[in-house]
């Protein structure tokens, strides 16, 4: 038992580091803001495309930040469920 237990948390160590290195972007209004994340949800990367400040306010721009940094979470937050339903659960006996 003790030696699945390792095994396990092996496993969940590797998971993370693969989460790690695992990215993908999303984006928000059609593309002007681009947010680059890890499978952690760890924000790597931001892009916003010029016109975005000629075109519209503060307030029009932080919404689409935000958006897309939601959109982000949401989606490492899903690859890592994902990912743990994979992860072997350790036998316990039945209840008494």
């Amino acid at each position: 038992m003790w030696q699945l237990g390792q095994q396990v948390q092996g496993r969940l160590q590797q998971l993370q580091h693969d989460l790690a290195n695992r990215t993908f972007e999303t984006t928000a209004g059609g593309g002007m803001v681009r947010v680059t994340a890890d499978g952690r949800g760890t924000i790597r990367g931001l892009t916003i495309e010029p016109a975005v400040f000629a075109e519209h306010d503060a307030d029009f721009l932080s919404d689409l930040v935000l958006a897309a940094v939601a959109d982000a979470q949401r989606r490492a937050a899903d690859m890592l469920q994902a990912e743990m339903r994979k992860v072997q659960p350790l036998p316990f006996p039945p209840s008494l």
